[in-house]
């Protein structure tokens, strides 16, 4: 069997969604949870992008909140697989508020989340390798091997 390599740039999905009242808070920003969700979900769509099968989420290893999103701006998510493990993938989230009138966009969020690919019977499968191209995606990597070291030290404590 041939192994299929693939690069970050073929995992990249994007969504822009616009901000209503219905989405937010008292404060007429956002609902974090609702972020959260939107970033788990477009992290589904680029980790099944890179592996062509089902994925499920195991981990958040952090999700940092930097800015709101207020009604009327639009939240934009970009979210690519930047590192692939045997069966998991570690995904990274970006949000940005744009502000739809003026143009101005805002980063707002940042998570990094990791999913497993399953099969028909929801046990793991191995996944492509990924193959980093940029500068930048070769730097997030590397600090997702360092991460995934870290884990997988914790786990044999």
């Amino acid at each position: 069997m041939v192994e299929i390599k693939k690069t970050v740039s073929q995992s990249k999905a994007e969504l822009i969604d616009l901000v209503l009242p219905l989405d937010t808070n008292m404060h007429g920003t956002i609902f974090g949870g609702k972020v959260m969700a939107y970033a788990d979900k477009i992290a589904a769509i680029s980790a099944m992008r890179h592996c062509r099968m089902p994925v499920v989420t195991v981990r958040s290893d952090s999700f940092e909140f930097r800015a709101p999103i207020k009604i009327g701006e639009a939240i934009c998510i970009e979210a690519m697989v930047i590192c692939a493990f045997s069966t998991s993938m570690e995904v990274l989230v970006k949000i940005h508020a744009e502000h739809l009138l003026t143009g101005k966009k805002t980063p707002t969020s940042q998570a990094y989340l990791t999913m497993i690919a399953i099969d028909e019977n929801s046990k793991a499968v191995k996944v492509p390798p990924i193959i980093p191209v940029t500068e930048e995606e070769k730097e997030h990597y590397r600090l997702a091997m360092e991460r995934y070291q870290i884990r997988k030290s914790k786990k044999t404590n």
